[in-house]
């Protein structure tokens, strides 16, 4: 499945790119509302991230055009019950990759590449 594989690409340069680079999560009012009623450490966070696979993919590549830099991809994890929306980019060469959401999930989310057992 062609999908699956242009995640999968995604998701190892994603994470290539945080080691070397690190990466900057956006300060929004929800992604930090989330971390305080999870009780979600930043470094748990960064875990969250490092932990994606291809079956947590929602959607993607979206043009970015907030921060105009690289395409946003949605990815989707179950945090102490509840459904966490994550939306990342590779952001711009030679920077820090970006976390721009990090936040409950506002509505039921899709997972195409994952197979109901």
């Amino acid at each position: 499945m062609q999908e699956a594989k242009e995640v999968d690409v995604f998701l190892r340069e994603f994470k290539l790119k945080m080691q070397i680079w690190d990466v900057l999560f956006l300060s929004r009012n929800k992604n930090i509302q989330t971390l305080a009623e999870l009780e979600i450490t930043p470094a748990y966070r960064i875990k969250v991230l490092e932990t994606l696979i291809n079956k947590d993919y929602a959607q993607g590549p979206l043009r970015d055009e907030m921060l105009n830099g690289a395409d946003m991809w949605v990815f989707g994890k179950m945090i102490k019950g509840k459904e966490v929306y994550i939306k990342i980019t590779l952001g711009k060469p030679n920077t820090s990759v970006i976390c721009i959401s990090f936040h409950t999930a506002e509505y039921p989310m899709s997972y195409p590449l994952k197979r109901d057992l």
